[in-house]
């Protein structure tokens, strides 16, 4: 990355103006590419960016570089990519037509496979992995907030050390990792309550404080630590609890978890998954890149991942129109216990 270099959020809705917004004000030079309503609403508003931990700042209409034509990606050094997973393909066929020879992707995108996809998809493309630890939530016109924790993460290149440089220890900020593999698989082990929440119709907040509903979260951690143990896939650290740790932490007793753990989380009131917002808007969710990528590995070597595949099959559900929404110890039961006599794994 050079002094002066471009960058291109594609992808452009809460967490798309939420990082580009924020490398923007740290004095990188980014334009955004994303839909019309987004584009109207930051052209009004501005994009005004909070977190919990007290940040604010706003950026007039007259800073924002916005297009609703992905044609923008052709003046970019950078392109953050920040569509759902299920637009990978979509977004790549743009990024081909439109990118220019010697452009980097960052794929800041859910699920453990999206940055692989693209190398296939775009082989004359430098593509780089990221993640994002947080939630995004929009508290009005062209205000997005930052309502959980963490510091985006990519894998370590030239460009994206000169990226983390320019940004600074500033919101927005960037590590960087030799083990993106790792660090990809340790966010999915939280990104695993995306559906859970979004099955309970609560804020994240409010699903947490219920016990049962963590009881099947911790069910789908230890069955995926069970297949990476089988594939050799060693989870990375994400947030303040050890992977082996966190079942442990989120399946215990209602006084030790708010106490200890959501006091360290800091998780806003208002958050929700992205998941209950695609249910909210009647989306195709992102459930083959969560929860069905625990199935495919199981799947891959030879055994069944049924806690996980229980929770797929209730989202499809969702996504068909059935009911959707479950109380805590209605879902335990129904994963947990039910017709799969599925084990408890002892919580």
């Amino acid at each position: 990355m050079k002094d002066g270099s471009q960058i291109a959020v594609l992808g452009a809705g809460s967490v798309g103006c939420f990082i580009g917004g924020a490398w923007l004000a740290a004095g990188c030079k980014v334009s955004f590419v994303g839909r019309e309503r987004v584009r109207a609403e930051v052209a009004e508003h501005g994009i005004g960016l909070s977190d919990q931990d007290g940040w604010k700042i706003r950026l007039a209409p007259s800073l924002i570089d916005f297009s609703t034509r992905p044609a923008a990606l052709k003046k970019a050094d950078i392109i953050a990519l920040c569509v759902k997973s299920t637009g990978t393909e979509a977004a790549a066929k743009e990024i081909a037509r439109h990118a220019r020879p010697g452009a980097t992707i960052v794929s800041f995108q859910n699920g453990v496979s999206n940055a692989d996809t693209l190398k296939k998809l775009l082989p004359k493309i430098d593509v780089v992995a990221g993640m994002v630890p947080y939630n995004v939530v929009r508290l009005g016109p062209g205000r997005w907030h930052r309502a959980t924790w963490g510091d985006l993460t990519a894998e370590r290149t030239d460009t994206t050390e000169a990226l983390a440089k320019a940004i600074g220890d500033r919101p927005g900020r960037l590590l960087l990792s030799d083990d993106m593999q790792g660090v990809l698989w340790g966010k999915l082990l939280l990104n695993l309550n995306n559906a859970i929440n979004a099955l309970s119709g609560k804020t994240i907040l409010e699903e947490l404080q219920q016990r049962d509903y963590r009881r099947v979260m911790a069910a789908a951690i230890v069955e995926t630590l069970e297949m990476l143990d089988a594939a050799g896939i060693e989870p990375a650290k994400i947030g303040q609890v050890a992977p082996r740790l966190l079942p442990h932490a989120i399946a215990s007793p209602d006084f030790i978890f708010r106490n200890l753990f959501l006091r360290i989380q800091k998780i806003d009131p208002r958050a929700r998954s992205s998941m209950s917002d695609d249910f909210a808007a009647s989306r195709p969710t992102e459930i083959d890149f969560l929860n069905g990528e625990v199935v495919k590995l199981a799947h891959s070597l030879g055994r069944k991942a049924p806690v996980n595949a229980a929770i797929v099959e209730l989202v499809r559900q969702a996504e068909a129109g059935v009911e959707h929404l479950w109380s805590a110890e209605d879902l335990r039961k129904y994963v947990l216990e039910g017709h799969r006599g599925v084990a408890i794994f002892g919580y």
